[in-house]
């Protein structure tokens, strides 16, 4: 517990500073050996010259971070993974509190970069025991899981073939109609959001 506790005030000592940095779009480490805007307007403008897709952008900007990208199947595969219940492959959430508590992942732990030192106590350990780390936030638009992943990866001094970046984030999950967990962590009140939204008939279902 002592070796814990040092580790958790030199990430927190160690993300702080970081945080202002982080909301203005600067990755630690990886973005200083970057060229600045220009390297990112270049990846996503060849990406949409070559392909006009917004998910070739997205799969550029992850790698030239470092990061794994990972599909709805890989994604869909590490959920139905028996190591999930024993925490060798786990989800984080990098949305904001009120998002997680209307809906997330079921079992996903959260992580919002923007308030790192009320999270930190939650996610370190199973983050350094875990053998696959799946960050995601909503997708689309939505950068807080990427941010989130360097955050943590380059902190803990994870190994980068652990750590996974779900592009199409919770959007797509829900979408797929896959299950949804409401309020905390583990709450057992599960739900799916398709069926909810639309059942056969065109009126509201909810199981």
């Amino acid at each position: 517990m002592a070796v814990i506790g040092v580790l958790l005030a030199f990430v927190a000592n160690g993300l702080s500073p970081r945080g202002l940095d982080l909301t203005r779009n600067y990755f630690p480490g990886a973005r200083l050996s970057l060229p600045a805007p220009a390297a990112e307007t270049n990846l996503t403008g060849s990406a949409a010259a070559g392909t006009n897709s917004p998910h070739e952008g997205l799969l550029a900007r992850l790698r030239a971070q470092g990061l794994q990208p990972a599909d709805s199947n890989q994604v869909a595969q590490f959920f139905h993974d028996p190591r999930r219940l024993q925490e060798e492959v786990i989800f984080i959430d990098a949305r904001d509190e009120k998002q997680y508590q209307a809906g997330h992942i079921p079992g996903a732990y959260h992580f919002d970069r923007f308030r790192p030192e009320d999270y930190l106590a939650n996610v370190v350990q199973v983050c350094l025991s875990a053998q696959q780390i799946v960050f995601y936030c909503g997708g689309g638009d939505c950068d807080d899981s990427e941010h989130a992943a360097v955050m943590l990866r380059d902190s803990l001094a994870l190994a980068r073939e652990r750590v996974f970046v779900y592009g199409g984030g919770f959007d797509e999950w829900t979408a797929n109609g896959l299950p949804i967990e409401l309020g905390a962590r583990n709450s057992g009140q599960l739900t799916n959001a398709t069926r909810s939204a639309v059942s056969p008939g065109g009126s509201p279902a909810t199981r």
